[in-house]
């Protein structure tokens, strides 16, 4: 068999997914001839495909050493890297791949791919765009397009990008997930609805989708399958069965125990690298003995976390605490976003700085704790989690449960939010308040001018129950008690917080199947932050959810005087959230 013969059929061997036979041709061939970098090179691929991406990265630099201008050998080397969560590496063997070959598709994916892990959503972007003026029928490279920009909040552009690459493969799991999110945050949501459904009956072992699809469906508050889904949910936890995203578990009846199973098994499998960096090295310490304090979150802005904790960065006593801003969000220009800039001795916006970077900030910053404000909540950058970024970290205000990691430390509550017997269910140590946990802004609107039943479409007489909480916090069984409080009450409403048409459509189907008059369900429109906290004078009662409780909306509530009776069953994190 001659030197081309035996090549041509090792290619054989690896292109019918025989690696095994692949390896010992390879292996037999580079003894007879050594030095051969693609031969090589198709040994490395031949072992990461049977597992050992150790051996496969000396194979692969070994190809390099032999032949430095094949550009596979630093592409494949690219993968094998990012692989083992080296992903600095990853990104310099896959940059090294696309200079040698500028015109491969291939090489500008996996690029991009290595940015994006990075947190470098723009970069990635580019790549992702790049491989599509290559080659424009490419559903992998539109699709992970779609996904940069939506981290980008680039919605309306991710849409089109996955719209096109289900055009290209219809059946593109992947692409059908990203296109229903990005349809989701684009507001239209029962065309959503429809990706969600096409989504979970593509990819039945991705559990992620199904988490999804019930959140779409309680925001929707189409409950038609909401019990089957819920018993997936959990049953999914028990069984072991995939990944349950945290959230998910907390917005229906579950247990401590398997919502602190889910947030630890979706660390393990998505969050968690296989070898993470150390913190980089810390500048020296400083002579005036401060302690440096930097709160992460993408939500220093117009936003219900804003609204809380805007005072108590503003209050941090600047003789002990020098306090940073680690912002990854949008900057909205609103007045919040002004205040909060001027809050924080620095503020820094990461929005498109890669997570190696990040952490070489907080080195330089010499930042000692670091507080996330976001946890498991949309819009977080699970990147940030994935490593240890300072001395001491801590979970505070923006999620209740754990994050499942081991380099979280803390995460602060209170007797309610985060009980002392749930330590057991939590990788971190609870650091429990004596009071309340959350902060509330004491420059909060409190408007002295109240509008009348008549401007809120309120009837002039009567009881108002007013449940504000967001859509898919309503529960069938919450909502059934609330039906049966009405026909108790005679010439009663029901004030609710109008998230969505096709939501109310559902409410007011529900109230007419369980016997109440539709017209007594009465929906209050988004307004403006101190024209919302007047409406609560107005309402005689605010009325909470169970299993996902009120948040900043019942902080709201209690702000401006109205009556917040607690609800009545079993405290925990996922009973007074």
């Amino acid at each position: 068999m001659t030197l081309n013969e035996a090549m041509r059929l090792a290619l054989g061997h690896f292109h019918a997914g025989r690696m095994a036979e692949a390896e010992e041709l390879c292996r037999a061939i580079l003894q007879a001839v050594p030095g051969t970098g693609e031969v090589a090179q198709l040994l490395g691929v031949a072992v990461m495909m049977q597992g050992r991406p150790q051996e496969a990265e000396a194979i692969l630099r070994q190809s390099i050493a032999m032949r430095p201008e094949l550009a596979d050998s630093h592409g494949n080397l690219g993968t094998v890297l990012q692989s083992l969560g080296r992903v600095g590496e990853a990104l310099a063997a896959h940059d090294r791949c696309a200079q040698l070959s500028p015109a491969t598709p291939e090489a500008y994916v996996n690029r991009g791919s290595a940015r994006l892990a990075l947190g470098d959503r723009n970069g990635a972007a580019t790549d992702f765009a790049r491989a599509l003026r290559l080659r424009p029928v490419d559903a992998l490279a539109a699709t992970n397009l779609g996904v940069a920009l939506r981290e980008s909040h680039r919605v309306a552009e991710a849409e089109r990008a996955l719209r096109r690459a289900l055009a290209v493969e219809p059946g593109h799991a992947e692409a059908m997930l990203g296109y229903a999110h990005a349809l989701r945050e684009l507001g239209r949501l029962g065309q959503a609805k429809i990706a969600y459904t096409r989504a979970v009956a593509l990819t039945p072992a991705k559990t992620e989708a199904l988490c999804y699809h019930l959140y779409l469906m309680q925001t929707l508050c189409d409950w038609d399958d909401y019990d089957r889904l819920c018993a997936r949910v959990r049953e999914t936890i028990d069984r072991d069965g995939g990944v349950v995203i945290p959230l998910a578990t907390l917005s229906i009846e579950t247990t401590p125990a398997q919502q602190d199973r889910s947030a630890r098994l979706f660390y393990d499998r998505l969050v968690k690298r296989p070898s993470a960096p150390p913190m980089p090295a810390r500048v020296t310490p400083r002579p005036d003995g401060r302690l440096r304090i930097a709160y992460v979150s993408a939500d220093f802005h117009e936003h219900a976390t804003a609204y809380l904790a805007a005072e108590l960065f503003e209050l941090h006593d600047r003789d002990r605490f020098e306090v940073l801003a680690y912002s990854y969000g949008p900057d909205d220009g609103s007045a919040m976003r002004q205040r909060l800039v001027k809050a924080f001795d620095r503020f820094r916006d990461i929005r498109s700085v890669p997570l190696d970077a990040v952490a070489r900030r907080m080195a330089d910053d010499g930042v000692d704790i670091m507080v996330d404000l976001k946890g498991y909540t949309k819009q977080t950058r699970l990147d940030l989690l994935s490593r240890r970024l300072a001395p001491v970290e801590v979970s505070y205000l923006g999620y209740p449960g754990t994050i499942g990691c081991p380099h979280m430390d803390y995460v602060i509550g209170d007797r309610f939010v985060t009980p002392p017997e749930h330590q057991p269910f939590y990788a971190e140590r609870l650091a429990i308040l004596p009071d309340a946990y959350q902060i509330n802004d004491r420059h909060r609107p409190l408007p002295d001018a109240v509008p009348s039943r008549a401007d809120c479409g309120l009837p002039e007489d009567g009881v108002v129950f007013a449940a504000f909480n967001t859509a898919y916090k309503i529960s069938p069984a919450m909502f059934a008690l609330w039906m049966r409080v009405l026909k108790r009450v005679p010439g009663s409403v029901l004030w609710l917080f109008e998230a969505n048409p096709l939501a109310a459509g559902n409410l007011k189907a529900a109230a007419e199947a369980r016997g109440v008059d539709p017209a007594r369900l009465v929906f209050a429109p988004p307004r403006p932050l101190a024209e919302h906290i007047a409406r609560y004078r107005v309402a005689d009662l605010a009325l909470d959810t169970l299993p996902y409780t009120g948040h900043t909306t019942t902080s709201d509530a209690l702000w401006a005087g109205c009556p917040t009776p607690p609800p009545a069953t079993r405290c925990g994190r996922a009973a007074r959230w």
